[in-house]
């Protein structure tokens, strides 16, 4: 179970470390409906993380998957692919770093989140989550590494719950912390919110740029 978990582990950081999803949470957080959409967009952001991994493990059970020590050509192909899409991601993140002293624009559907209900939070939550192009390229890389690596279906599940836990925390633990404690938690979280609004493009980037580097390096020692 080791190898398919070690694998799974930086995908999944790849969809924690986004910074529009957590601010977007704030933003809700910070809204008049704090708790209503909050949970909602928690939760479509849950479920769209699992429905994408699932659907790429299932989709990859079509490849060959020959013995534990034989080389998988088709695999790593598709893995190295993934790979050079993030690099290229990674690319127009960078371009896209507003200039020194200018105010970062932010998606137009932000300025309506103090208008969502539960349930429109629920959907944006999903739609963040499992039709981002990013995260994506990061589900379809897990579920290729959890059908090439996990020897049963028992690890292929704790691979999933791994993964899922990992990818959804950083707009988990917000949430929580902002529903045991909300009154301590605005000043931290308007700050917290600031500071990736600022910094969104450059973290994309390095990260974009780390884990396609990893998944080129893991499609090469697929072969």
């Amino acid at each position: 179970m080791g190898p398919v978990i070690g694998d799974v582990i930086p995908l999944a950081l790849g969809v924690a470390i986004s910074p529009i999803p957590i601010i977007a949470a704030i933003l809700m957080l910070l809204s008049p409906r704090a708790r209503g959409t909050s949970v909602g967009f928690l939760v479509g952001w849950v479920v769209g993380i699992v429905v994408a991994v699932v659907v790429f493990t299932l989709l990859s059970a079509v490849l060959p998957r020959g013995d534990a020590d034989q080389s998988k050509p088709i695999a790593g192909t598709i893995t190295i692919v993934l790979g050079l899409l993030l690099l290229v991601l990674a690319v127009r993140q960078w371009r896209s770093r507003p200039a020194p002293g200018a105010d970062p624009e932010l998606p137009k559907w932000m300025a309506a989140i103090d208008t969502l209900t539960a349930g429109r939070a629920l959907g944006l939550g999903f739609l963040l989550s499992a039709l981002n192009p990013k995260n994506l390229l990061m589900g379809a890389a897990a579920g290729v590494a959890i059908e090439s690596d996990a020897d049963t279906t028992a690890e292929s599940v704790v691979a999933v719950i791994v993964y899922t836990v990992i990818a959804a925390s950083t707009v988990a633990v917000p949430v929580i912390a902002y529903l045991a404690a909300s009154g301590r938690m605005a000043r931290p979280l308007d700050a917290l919110r600031t500071w990736l609004l600022h910094n969104n493009a450059t973290i994309m980037a390095v990260l974009l740029l780390v884990i396609g580097v990893v998944l080129i390096g893991k499609g090469l020692g697929r072969f």
